[in-house]
């Protein structure tokens, strides 16, 4: 289970943090989106693997988290004599941020909608009055 919210308010955070924070990306997962953001032009799996000095395949499935949680995109490049291979680049930040606002509004919301539930349920004036109503 993660620290408690106390605590993780208590700690410094850096804004990589809140890839992990926000999408449970790993280590590996930051090391690659910060070599794709720093690459002067897409990279391949093998550009990234090189770029993390890390083996294609791990590399590969990082690559994969990161283009699930959307903050990295594919294109397709093709061959002129036929076949085709893909680059990475990373998705634009802006959109990034928006999405993870987006996710802290709707966490905060449901966040409310818990406490709420909980002041309901040991309120203690209902919980006095169901215990009386039980008696008779």
């Amino acid at each position: 289970m993660p620290d408690s919210m106390s605590k993780q308010l208590e700690a410094d955070i850096e804004c990589e943090g809140l890839l992990e924070c926000f999408y449970g990306l790993k280590q590996l997962d930051k090391e690659c989106y910060r070599a794709l953001v720093t690459a002067d032009d897409p990279l391949t799996v093998d550009g990234v693997a090189d770029a993390v000095d890390r083996e294609r395949s791990t590399a590969y499935r990082a690559v994969q988290r990161l283009l699930e949680s959307g903050f990295i995109e594919k294109e397709q490049v093709n061959y002129d004599q036929g076949g085709y291979y893909h680059v990475y680049s990373p998705a634009d930040s802006d959109e990034i941020a928006t999405n993870m606002q987006r996710m802290l509004n709707d966490w905060y919301a449901e966040m409310g909608q818990l406490i709420g539930e909980f002041e309901r349920k040991y309120d203690r004036e209902s919980t006095d009055d169901a215990r009386s109503a039980m008696s008779r």
